[in-house]
């Protein structure tokens, strides 16, 4: 039995066409752009974190960790000043911006006004993109020049850094609450605000502190603002907060302006300490959203 001929329409079907071989072969070199792109950006972050490594190695031991500040030629010395200040700071910043941050966001996505929402949003906005430093000299000129540096002041500076990062995250994560949840609540003759906190909000907690853990990686390692705000430190270890404190950025910034090559080493140590504490503060908030969005698509 002979086989048939083939259908020249079918096969004016299947056939690729001029256009079709083209984009496939644009989509190809657009994929290619687009993995080269990725690969410079990690190996960018994969050349930092080994050149940071190779250089501060030598100085991490127990003593960099336990130990403060001593004098010029010494070897048992440590940053624990930095790390206590550093500690002390962040955390007073955090009590700062998350409830006013969580507060702002929840004012925005579920009572105000449409035009008054996006007023705010843009005022947030606007915020997230000023220099630091002007927040730094801003906050000088409110507090530092009538009552002096002080780990409050730099708290302060630091929180209105934090603030719009933890705002703007609230809302992206309450935007992601079903609206089946609201009028359920609603429903059953909740008010507005009781449907807001004890619906929505336990809801995006985990949302809440994958931004409130942003935020954190983002002003661990600011300096510009702490110039201002708590550079005149004592080479002790304090913790009271209305005294000014050394923070590891500062420390790294001290360091490497030192003429002895130990204190250089201790700086790229702190720059290790620091990195590190940003790598893992990144990928727990990671972990935090895949769970989150995990949550609320169940």
């Amino acid at each position: 039995m002979s086989k048939p001929p083939p259908d020249p329409v079918a096969s004016a079907l299947f056939r690729p066409s001029r256009r079709l071989r083209r984009r496939k072969v644009v989509n190809k070199l657009m994929e290619g752009v687009a993995l080269l792109a990725s690969t410079a950006a990690v190996a960018v972050l994969v050349i930092v974190f080994v050149t940071v490594l190779q250089r501060g190695w030598s100085a991490l031991n127990v003593d960099f960790f336990t130990k403060g500040p001593g004098f010029f030629g010494s070897t048992n010395t440590g940053i624990a000043d930095a790390i206590v200040g550093s500690i002390i700071i962040v955390v007073l910043a955090m009590l700062f911006a998350v409830p006013i941050g969580v507060a702002v966001a929840i004012f925005v996505s579920e009572l105000a006004p449409k035009p008054l929402a996006n007023a705010i949003r843009l005022a947030l906005d606007v915020i997230n993109g000023l220099p630091t430093i002007v927040t730094g000299i801003f906050i000088f000129t409110v507090i530092v020049l009538a009552q002096g540096q002080s780990a409050w002041a730099a708290a302060i500076a630091l929180a209105i850094i934090a603030l719009p990062l933890v705002a703007r995250s609230t809302q992206e994560v309450l935007r992601l609450v079903p609206g089946s949840l609201r009028e359920a609540a609603l429903a059953l003759g909740a008010s507005r605000w009781r449907t807001t906190l004890g619906v929505v909000l336990p809801t995006s907690v985990g949302g809440i502190l994958t931004g409130a853990t942003l935020a954190v990686a983002r002003i661990a390692g600011e300096t510009a603002p702490l110039l201002f705000t708590s550079s005149l430190t004592a080479n002790v270890v304090d913790w009271h907060p209305s005294h000014p404190l050394m923070t590891i950025p500062l420390k790294i910034f001290e360091l490497s302006d030192s003429p002895d090559p130990a204190d250089h080493a201790r700086a790229w140590a702190a720059g290790i300490l620091l990195l590190g504490f940003v790598l893992v503060t990144s990928l727990i908030s990671k972990a935090i959203l895949a769970r989150q969005r995990r949550k609320l698509s169940r």
